[in-house]
């Protein structure tokens, strides 16, 4: 009867050794449910295998709290202990890792992946302290920041230490549109604003060098000589309201002269680059033609500001004058651009200045300066005195009119 009462307890106590949790592999759930009850072999172990290992293990597992019983009848009572009262020895060794660590151990593969990802923290841990080293030697403080030796590298600091100067043709091939008075007075208005700049009189009619109270049928040596025989900029330059290397008449056969020789587009870039680094702009005025001497300005420029009369008939040499720089941009100067076009000597009172400047900024957009120079008897009045109308008459209309233009270029970008 004992035997049969054994069959009957594992009968009950198999749905707690099914449970899926316990399921590990060793069949311990997939015991197959005995027929009859085994009589003639007591110690037959061959179905018992599975539970006997398990038992086992669990008895061991437990074998310090009960006392081991000596005979053979009731080890298969003391199999079955452990799963009928689990909650019973369950708190004496809840404190020790020892049962906790076979219940887990069934599931070691899970635990395994788990723990596996923990090397890589170990690892960032080990990898972390050396970039953020690399990254204190390479961090800079606030004052290398903000150091001068960056700074000198902008190109419209003045007196900016290995910065060149910035290279500014007036051209239009229509005369009487106030290039010379324009090249003068934003010169001037550069020069208030804390610039040094070069003036240069490419004009065979020497306006540029008589509006700075200067005869040029006086002088010793021009610009002629500078393109012709070579001489040294500096020898021509004169100390003024602005530095003005002067021109005279002599420029009036100075492309006859210059015909047979070589390299004769590029004469005034090379002066030039004897005092790029002495100042901060540099200023042409050109004859009112698209001749040799108004290539070499735009050869040597980086930028062209075109003053345009707000008349129809002045307009029309605008697209004369973009075909030239496109040639120039072609074979000698890629880098020269049109800086803006100035409306000049307008008339507000008139609606045909108004339509003017109308068809100017439909046709060129933004490059059409919001300045705009209005007619003014100053203008006419200031060469008399040798002077620029800034000088003239530094608190007039006239004199603002430049001097907002001078900071819509510095603003803009050409500085």
């Amino acid at each position: 009867m004992g035997l049969f009462s054994r069959g009957g307890r594992s009968e009950q106590h198999r749905p707690r050794s099914l449970d899926p949790s316990q399921a590990n592999g060793h069949g311990v759930g997939s015991l197959p449910e005995p027929p009859e009850p085994v009589f003639d072999e007591p110690d037959q172990p061959q179905p018992e295998p599975p539970e006997a290992r398990e038992a086992s293990g669990r008895v061991q597992a437990h074998e310090p709290t009960p006392a081991p019983e000596p005979t053979p009848a009731s080890e298969p009572t003391a199999a079955q202990q452990p799963l009928d009262p689990a909650p019973e020895p369950e708190p004496e060794p809840a404190p020790e890792p020892e049962p906790t660590l076979e219940l887990t151990s069934v599931l070691e593969p899970t635990p395994e992946p788990t723990r596996a990802p923990e090397p890589p923290p170990a690892n960032r841990d080990a990898v972390s302290p050396e970039p953020a080293v690399e990254a204190e030697e390479i961090r800079i403080t606030a004052s290398e920041a903000l150091a001068p030796t960056r700074r000198a590298a902008g190109d419209g600091d003045p007196g900016a230490p290995g910065r060149r100067a910035k290279v500014i043709s007036f051209a239009n091939q229509k005369g009487g549109v106030a290039k010379t008075t324009t090249t003068l007075n934003l010169a001037v208005a550069f020069a208030e604003s804390g610039h040094k700049v070069l003036c240069i009189d490419l004009d065979p009619q020497g306006n540029l060098t008589m509006s700075q109270g200067i005869d040029p049928d006086k002088v010793d040596k021009s610009m002629f000589d500078v393109l012709v025989h070579h001489i040294p900029l500096r020898d021509v330059i004169h100390e003024r309201e602005i530095d003005i290397a002067v021109g005279s008449i002599d420029l009036a056969g100075a492309e006859i002269a210059m015909s047979t020789q070589i390299g004769r587009e590029r004469s005034l870039e090379k002066a030039i680059k004897a005092v790029e680094d002495d100042y901060d702009f540099v200023c042409i005025d050109t004859p009112p033609s698209l001749g040799l001497l108004t290539v070499n300005a735009l050869t040597a420029s980086d930028k062209v500001i075109v003053p345009v009369q707000c008349e129809y008939l002045s307009m029309r040499g605008l697209l004369q004058l973009q075909n030239t720089l496109e040639m120039i941009k072609e074979n000698l100067n890629p880098k020269v651009e049109i800086e803006g076009i100035l409306p000049t000597m307008l008339d507000s009172r008139t609606v045909h200045a108004k339509e003017a400047v109308e068809i100017l900024e439909e046709n060129f957009g933004e490059l059409v300066f919001k300045s705009r120079i209005k007619k003014a008897i100053k203008f006419a009045e200031a060469p008399v005195r040798g002077a620029s109308v800034l000088k003239y008459d530094p608190s007039g209309n006239a004199a603002d009119c430049y001097r907002a233009l001078a900071q819509e270029v510095l603003t803009n970008g050409a500085s």
